[in-house]
């Protein structure tokens, strides 16, 4: 195996619609660092190969048979370290509030350019998160009129969270990048990343898009 292999970042598509995986496996496997391994028609194959195949990152449609893609993404981030990009033709809340409740790291719509889908599984493969700049706030602001049952006094800081943790959190929540919150505290962007890392830590959170979900449900900051 080559080195360039071993760095691979391992891809399963899952859609039930052959034309859309065909498309997506030429598009991916035209990075020279992202290998399709597997695909999948409906959200039930998609765990199964998932358990099967080990891959790094589920690109995941949402309507599909059998189990749709809530529900496969559900099951897939809660047996493990795979994970999950959301990827629907549907620019929709009620999707991306699904998709992020059940564990997604990320959201896409299929208009997406092959350049945009490369990244986002490079970002999500390394532990980040990402979502489309159309329902980044939109997207928070519907966490924090549905809640899904966390409870916290509005600006209260998190009990494990020092109080520069919990000003990061803050801006992750606001959206802001790791390089934004270094300029914004006047630190470092290692610094960022470690208070991120600690963060995610002591919050038992998957990533980024979940830390600032976390925000919100809990009111440590409020939808503008």
């Amino acid at each position: 195996m080559t080195e360039q292999e071993i760095e691979s970042i391992r891809v399963l598509i899952a859609d039930d619609q052959e034309l859309v995986r065909e498309g997506l496996a030429v598009l991916l496997n035209s990075q020279p660092d992202i290998e399709v391994i597997g695909q999948a028609a409906d959200g039930r194959q998609a765990v199964l190969e998932t358990e099967r195949l080990g891959p790094d990152v589920v690109l995941m449609d949402v309507r599909m048979p059998v189990c749709d893609g809530i529900e496969a993404t559900r099951a897939i981030t809660a047996a493990g370290p795979t994970k999950v990009i959301v990827l629907t033709t549907f620019d929709l809340d009620a999707y991306v509030y699904s998709a992020l409740s059940a564990g997604a790291s990320g959201f896409l719509l299929k208009e997406s350019s092959a350049k945009s889908l490369g990244e986002a599984v490079r970002v999500v493969a390394t532990g980040d998160a990402l979502l489309a700049p159309s329902v980044t706030k939109r997207l928070l602001a519907e966490f924090a009129r549905q809640g899904t049952g966390r409870t916290g006094e509005t600006g209260a800081k998190p009990a494990d969270l020092t109080a520069r943790e919990t000003e990061v959190l803050i801006l992750i929540a606001r959206g802001l990048s790791n390089s934004e919150i270094a300029r914004e505290m006047v630190i470092s962007d290692q610094t960022v990343k470690t208070h991120v890392g600690r963060i995610l830590d002591k919050l038992d959170l998957r990533d980024r898009t979940q830390a600032a979900i976390y925000a919100y449900e809990t009111r440590l900051v409020n939808p503008r």
